[in-house]
């Protein structure tokens, strides 16, 4: 008994000593603190918008604990970041103590003032420790940039009490010049949208190379009624359609914003060498409306579409004709074409890999022609030198009926294009000279949204007899490469 309780008053006492020991404030000159990271970067932010918020750890690997006697900002109350430490925000912090072995986190964010620098900027300032008499710093930049914003100056009000808030694309004075009847957006700075920004009745907007143009969190360009868009880039130098969000977090983050909406009537709406992505509707050209006399035509060609959270591109009884463009991973279709329309694809890739939180399970082309008891004939639906691929076994779905005399055979044609299908491609009325295959082709790099095939032979496509329609409408690719003239041309965006 006796030697039971002499080593449980042992363990006791040393117990007691280390907890002492562990509780009693370490003031050793050597003594300091870690950092999780030793400089915070933030990408580039938009003036007056300001950024997510960085964190980083502090650490006491010491078996004592440790007093911080100061944090704080270089640049103090002037300083474009700011601070909240272990809870507290402010610009200087004093006396905190850290237990042995534990952490606390600091939280920075940036809010940068507008200048009138055009080029992006760099803004840059540091985070300063005292502990025991030591210096400690982390190193803070931000790389920020000057923009028109387009803010919504107007509402539509609904019934239900709800609104739509939207400006002008010709609202925002100093962000545009006209030639003539059209509105040209300068390129000297990004354009920045909140809400909707409209081509209104009788306008027209052009967008020149190298445009950029950033998105808030349902934000949408809105072409309406009789209004036309040009957006006119170049290989190299396209016009970009992102979310505004800059930080890396958000570079590959679907449904960022709205959608670019072709509403109604426009003959001559052009986009040519667009990348446009990380949004709900990548482009929606539609008949809104019982005006089927309006004029409405889309040409698309040279456009990279991908990462949108609901379709790629989608028309309703509209009239849209695409070449060489690329529309890839979205989480529903790339491609829906519904309530009839007339529709020509030349030398496009579609292709859905989706591989984001939730599984796709529609194909990655749909083509319909009726709501309920409500039928729109189908003009016609041509895809030539197409590519049709994802990770479905059937990447074709055609949901189409019949109207009065109007039959389902000459209304879709697939020609010299390579499917991943399970439908039946013998009805030449349908199919013609096509390449059907139930695994997917290989290409560079689908994460990266390169849909390349490592080795072009996999997807061409032989003509028979004098079946060449097509191969040589577009005789350079996506990537301005001259495509083959003989009568095996691979199909798709790519030579």
């Amino acid at each position: 008994m006796f030697r039971t309780l002499f080593y449980s008053a042992l363990l006791t006492l040393a117990f007691n000593f280390f907890s002492c020991k562990k509780d009693k404030l370490l003031t050793d000159s050597g003594a300091k603190v870690q950092f999780s990271q030793d400089s915070i970067l933030f990408d580039t932010v938009f003036t007056s918008i300001g950024s997510a918020t960085r964190n980083f750890r502090i650490r006491n690997k010491n078996n004592q604990k440790i007093k911080i006697s100061s944090i704080q900002l270089a640049g103090g109350s002037s300083s474009a970041f700011k601070l909240n430490v272990d809870g507290s925000s402010g610009v200087a912090f004093e006396d905190l103590e850290l237990a042995a072995n534990d952490s606390m986190y600091v939280f920075v964010q940036v809010g940068i003032n507008p200048g009138n620098i055009n080029s992006p900027f760099i803004v840059r300032d540091s985070l300063l420790f005292i502990v025991n008499g030591n210096k400690q710093q982390v190193q803070l930049e931000a790389w920020g940039q000057n923009a028109y914003y387009h803010r919504p100056k107007s509402a539509i009000k609904f019934i239900d009490g709800s609104f739509l808030a939207y400006s002008l694309c010709d609202s925002l004075a100093g962000s545009f010049t006209n030639v003539g009847s059209e509105i040209v957006w300068n390129i000297d700075k990004p354009h920045v949208i909140y809400g909707y920004c409209v081509v209104d009745s009788l306008q027209k907007l052009k967008i020149l190379a190298g445009t950029k143009i950033y998105l808030n969190y349902r934000a949408s360009l809105w072409v309406y009624r009789y209004g036309q868009i040009q957006v006119l880039g170049q290989k190299g130098n396209e016009v970009v359609f992102q979310g505004a969000r800059r930080e890396k977090d958000y570079e590959d983050e679907p449904g960022q914003w709205d959608r670019i909406w072709i509403n109604e009537g426009s003959n001559n709406n052009i986009i040519d060498y667009a990348i446009i992505k990380n949004g709900y509707i990548g482009i929606q050209a539609e008949l809104f409306g019982n005006v089927f006399f309006l004029p409405k035509y889309l040409k698309i060609t040279n456009t990279k579409i991908q990462n949108m959270s609901k379709w790629g591109l989608y028309g309703l009884a509209y009239n849209i004709y695409g070449a060489n463009n690329v529309i890839s991973n979205c989480q529903e279709h790339s491609l829906n074409l519904t309530l009839g329309g007339k529709y020509t694809f030349i030398h496009c890739t579609f292709a859905n890999f989706w591989n984001k939180q939730n599984v796709r399970e529609n194909s990655t082309i749909k083509i319909n022609n009726y709501v309920e008891a409500q039928i729109l004939p189908l003009d016609s639906a041509y895809f030539g030198n197409c590519i049709v691929d994802g990770k479905l076994s059937n990447e074709i779905s055609l949901d189409i009926k019949a109207s009065g005399t109007a039959s389902l055979s000459p209304k879709v044609m697939f020609s010299n294009s390579w499917l991943k299908t399970t439908n039946n491609i013998s009805d030449a009325n349908q199919y013609l000279f096509n390449v059907k295959s139930s695994t997917s082709l290989k290409y560079r790099d689908i994460e990266k949204y390169n849909f390349e095939t490592d080795n072009g032979f996999q997807a061409k496509v032989f003509y028979q007899g004098n079946a060449f329609p097509d191969a040589n409408k577009f005789p350079l690719d996506i990537n301005i490469v001259p495509r083959n003239t003989t009568p095996s041309v691979t199909a798709g965006a790519y030579h």
